[in-house]
C-alpha cells in the first residue's frame, strides 16, 4: 500500500516516462468540440484510452453518443475493434458520463513491471482513435 505522496510520485514518473518515450502532442483535451476529450486513464486497476462526452446538458450528450453509435461499424472496422460503447459509465467519484473506451485489464501503475506493456497499449490505441476522430471530427460536430 502507497501513501497518497507516494502514489502521486509514481503517477508523476509513469506520466513522464511516457512522455519520454512517446514525445507528441496528442490531441485530447483539444478536440475543438465542446464537452467531447480524449483521454488516457491508467489506475491501480486498468489502463483505459477513450472519449469522453460530459456536456451538462443532457440533449447534447445523447446528441453526439448518437453520433459516435452511428460510425461505430466504421470504428470497429476500421480502428478499434474492441471498442466499448456506453452511455451511462461511471467514474469513481460517482459522476456518469458516455464514454466510448478500450480498456487494459490487470495492470497497475503502481506496478512498474506493466509500465512497458501499458505505455504501449496507450500508445497504439490514442493514436488509432485520434486518427477515427479527425476523420470524422466535421461529422460528429456537424
Amino acid at each position: 500500500m502507497f501513501s497518497k505522496s507516494e502514489s502521486k510520485q509514481i503517477r508523476q514518473e509513469f506520466w513522464t516516462s511516457f512522455g519520454k518515450q512517446y514525445p507528441r502532442k496528442w490531441l485530447l483535451y483539444n478536440t475543438k468540440i465542446k464537452d467531447v476529450t480524449l483521454k488516457f486513464t491508467f489506475t491501480t486497476k486498468k489502463a483505459q484510452v477513450s472519449i469522453d462526452i460530459e456536456p451538462n446538458d443532457k440533449t447534447i450528450e445523447a446528441y453526439y453518443f448518437d453520433k459516435f453509435t452511428s460510425l461505430k461499424n466504421i470504428i470497429i472496422s476500421e480502428y478499434l475493434e474492441d471498442i466499448i460503447f456506453d452511455d451511462q459509465y461511471q467514474l469513481h467519484n460517482d459522476k456518469i458520463l458516455s464514454r466510448l473506451y478500450v480498456e487494459l485489464t490487470e495492470v497497475s501503475i503502481h506496478n512498474k513491471n506493466s509500465w512497458e506493456k501499458t505505455m504501449q497499449f496507450l500508445n497504439d490505441k490514442m493514436s488509432k482513435l485520434e486518427e477515427f476522430f479527425l476523420e470524422y471530427k466535421e461529422y460528429i460536430s456537424q
